[in-house]
């Protein structure tokens, strides 16, 4: 019986034109596959209600993991919530459309080397990869501000109730971790989050004072801990294949237009599981 493919992309930002065009474009392969969304539908809730309202129309199940953009409190969006509230509204989105959430049961593929769990996480940033010479998350945001390169997270993305993003990272991560310890000890996981685990991807920014918006250090160990066949992340719009301690880490994001038209074409989906490199002939 076919087990169908597990798909995965990231950083569609719906809001740019072309973008949407490349969203609408998206299909599965057969009735059996399925879409991992590593975040950054969007930054307006329509927006990002329309994309996963199309996607999962098609694909057999699709399993959302958020961006900073889509808990953004963006002054063109309609919808003002701030913080958890914004990120339960989505959740709630997401059930309405089936779509599988960090807050959900995680979904187990059946692949032909055993089930897979996949787990989509939520665990946000700590400003723990600090910028280059820096001890302190005041001092790395100081030589941020200074050098002029500064997420717009630091005036769209609230935390409330939490008193900062840092802490409600520490938060998601306990969490995060409770449930990943859960999961059957006999499965492999893919993990699904908009930042990547470990600080090695973020080794290649353009402007290293960015990566300390662009995960924890909490979670530096969690491909190795929680049996990871793959890991699927995003944020950094640098897609590429990576390998940590052995385990393959696949960035999957589309970008920016700016971006991707300077890059020879590339599908928009990546294909995760089975291992595409496995399908090869010899």
């Amino acid at each position: 019986m076919p087990h169908g493919k597990l798909f995965a992309l990231s950083d569609q930002h719906v809001s740019h034109a072309e973008n949407r065009r490349i969203t609408e474009s998206v299909r599965p392969e057969s009735d059996e596959d399925w879409l991992l969304i590593a975040g950054d539908v969007g930054e307006k809730f329509e927006d990002i209600a329309w994309a996963l309202k199309l996607l999962s129309g098609r694909f057999r199940r699709v399993v959302w993991a958020p961006g900073n953009h889509e808990l953004w409190t963006h002054p063109a969006d309609p919808v003002t919530l701030r913080g958890v509230a914004r990120y339960e509204s989505l959740v709630a989105l997401c059930r309405e459309l089936g779509v599988s959430t960090p807050e959900d049961p995680y979904p187990v593929w059946q692949g032909d080397e055993g089930p897979v769990t996949v787990a989509p996480l939520f665990v946000l940033y700590d400003y723990s990869f600090r910028a280059p010479g820096t001890r302190t998350k005041e001092e790395s945001l100081r030589v941020a501000h200074q050098s002029g390169v500064v997420c717009t997270d630091e005036y769209l993305l609230h935390p409330d109730p939490y008193p900062s993003r840092d802490a409600w990272c520490r938060a998601r991560v306990a969490f995060t971790e409770e449930r990943l310890s859960a999961i059957d000890p006999a499965h492999r996981t893919v993990l699904v989050n908009h930042y990547p685990l470990v600080r090695d991807p973020t080794r290649i920014l353009r402007y290293p004072e960015f990566a300390q918006w662009c995960g924890t250090q909490l979670t530096a160990d969690w491909h190795l801990r929680f049996r990871a066949a793959v890991v699927v992340y995003g944020h950094l719009h640098i897609p590429r294949v990576t390998w940590h301690d052995s385990v393959r880490f696949e960035e999957v994001s589309i970008g920016y237009p700016r971006e991707w038209r300077s890059r020879p074409p590339r599908a928009p989906l990546r294909q995760i599981l089975p291992d595409p490199a496995s399908e090869r002939p010899a």
